[in-house]
């Protein structure tokens, strides 16, 4: 939060994304993250600098994980700070959900019983994830 407070910001908001510990009555053991930096750090750039323009922000920080993020741990973190409360939220949701949308981050959430690659929206079935790090989509088996 000390990265967008401001004496012109009356107010901060601040969102926290945490691994939840199941998927459609599924346990989940842990997510993985990975990326290919120089891409998602464009993408994340490009969505904070629109995001600060369209809400007339004071301030606004994206931190995304990356590798193993354990149960209950924070895997995003958006920080806005605005004039105003208002702004500040649909701000803050607006952010999550184009970074959701957009950033070149991938997910894989893993079970007990192994692994899918999912897209970074809720809701997504996934590709399970085969022995070697690969998925079982294309290839031979």
């Amino acid at each position: 939060m000390a990265r967008v407070k401001s004496p012109k910001a009356g107010a901060v908001v601040l969102f926290a994304g945490c691994t939840r510990d199941s998927f459609a009555f599924r346990p989940v053991t842990h997510l993985s993250y990975s990326t290919y930096p120089p891409l998602a750090l464009r993408s994340l750039l490009s969505i904070a600098k629109a995001v600060h323009h369209e809400y007339e922000l004071v301030g606004i920080a994206i931190t995304h994980r990356l590798g193993r993020v354990d149960i209950g741990d924070e895997s995003v973190l958006i920080a806005v700070a605005a004039p105003h409360r208002k702004a500040g939220w649909q701000a803050g949701e607006e952010c999550l959900e184009r970074v959701k949308a957009r950033v070149e981050i991938w997910k894989e959430e893993w079970f007990e019983d192994g692994g899918v690659w999912r897209s970074n929206r809720d809701g997504q079935a996934g590709v399970p994830v085969v022995e070697g790090g690969g998925s079982g989509v294309g290839g031979a088996e």
